[in-house]
């Protein structure tokens, strides 16, 4: 997020020119509110030394993997199978670690800066890196299987369905590749905003379509076979005098339900949307999550720029509860596992609340470093990786 708030203050102060020093003060302090509240010194909460555990939190195993994020805002994540869990660190090491106790399998120097990934697809894993590269390697024994080079570094993790590789760059341009050979299939070009936030989000894919958000509020469906435009909607409508307080983007990746479409983004509030046309059935503007949702069979589950936890009715949007005794603490997204949720935290504490209230059920310590990706669910195990590069298996009793 350090990141992404010098991107956006040195982008503000292009745009006031010869406004000079004040008026760039006023654009980051306009900035600063929209992003934290009015109080945005406000500290992140100090965990309590004494609490009660309600359930068994323990770490199987963990193991540490190359240098992790290296203090980059990246999107490495763990992938996981039935043998193995597969994850990247930024300098290009690629490893294979078996799922049950955390032993090597196998490990591979690809060379690139990776910055998205690993993605599973079928017999491959896909990744992709700071150089506007995208690789497959193959999960079996991490041979290179093809790589392609496109327009931007790529953040947003692909998305691959109906044999082919969706990705978006960090220009905007999502580009359908061949997921046997890598081969560029179709690209769909899209003009960036003057001001935008950087974005772990990605596309979705939903049937035939891809379905992904961006700037100013809107939502763009492509069919996946040829990338040509299915529809296009307004799904959050921006607010406020100056273009920071007017800066909107769709940026978390949709949660797909039947033929409904979940979204978010920086100051985008929450929507339900219709899969067929776009048209919003439900907007819940209280609060926005622009680290992604998550769901069950019946409900929402987020974290908003305060990393407050919510819980939505996924009919209607209406809140069901929220946990704030992790406020600041820079979450991930909720993930569900049974029947309940584990959030990883900036001090590399994996949390376990309750589904049913948002009560606080467990919590340990990972790592020292930040837990940015999402914790990832196997068979009832979460495995959780640090941006120091410490990979852990965690298992709930």
């Amino acid at each position: 997020m350090k990141r992404c708030h010098l991107i956006l203050f040195c982008t503000a102060v292009l745009l006031t020119g010869c406004a000079g020093l004040d008026a760039a003060k006023d654009t980051w302090s306009s900035l600063t509110e929209s992003l934290f509240g009015k109080d945005n010194s406000e500290p992140p909460r100090v965990l309590a030394e004494e609490f009660e555990q309600k359930i068994q939190l323990t770490i199987k195993w963990k193991e540490s993997i190359g240098d992790g994020y290296g203090g980059q805002n990246i999107n490495l994540v763990p992938a996981v199978t039935e043998e193995s869990v597969l994850v990247a660190d930024h300098k290009g090491l690629v490893e294979s670690l078996s799922r049950l106790n955390g032993e090597k399998r196998w490990e591979v120097e690809t060379e690139l800066n990776l910055s998205s990934g690993p993605v599973l697809s079928k017999d491959k894993l896909i990744l992709g890196s700071r150089d506007a590269e995208v690789a497959a390697y193959a999960i079996s024994d991490g041979a290179l299987l093809w790589k392609t080079s496109l327009s931007s570094e790529i953040v947003a993790l692909p998305a691959v369905a109906n044999g082919v590789v969706v990705v978006r760059g960090s220009d905007g341009r999502i580009t359908g590749l061949d997921e046997k050979t890598g081969g560029t299939l179709w690209s769909h070009e899209r003009t960036a905003p003057a001001l935008a936030v950087r974005s772990k989000g990605g596309p979705a894919i939903a049937g035939d379509l891809v379905v992904d958000g961006y700037g100013g509020g809107k939502l763009l469906a492509l069919r996946i076979k040829d990338g040509q435009t299915e529809w296009e909607a307004v799904v959050a409508l921006a607010k406020g005098r100056s273009e920071i307080d007017r800066l909107l983007d769709i940026n978390a990746t949709p949660v797909v339900k039947g033929d409904t479409l979940y979204v978010s983004g920086y100051q985008g509030g929450i929507a339900a949307v219709s899969l067929n046309d776009g048209e919003v059935q439900w907007r819940q503007e209280k609060f926005f999550s622009h680290s992604g949702l998550t769901s069950n069979r019946r409900s929402l589950f987020l974290c908003d720029a305060s990393s407050d936890v919510w819980r939505l009715d996924m009919h209607n949007g209406s809140d069901l509860w929220k946990q704030d005794e992790l406020h600041q603490r820079r979450l991930t997204p909720p993930i569900p596992v049974k029947d309940k949720l584990v959030v990883g935290d900036f001090e590399g504490y994996v949390h376990v609340l309750s589904q049913d209230d948002g009560g606080l059920l467990a919590r340990v310590e990972v790592d020292d470093t930040p837990i940015q990706a999402p914790p990832v669910v196997y068979d009832d195990v979460v495995y959780v990786y640090t941006t120091g590069g410490e990979l852990a298996a965690l298992s709930l009793e």
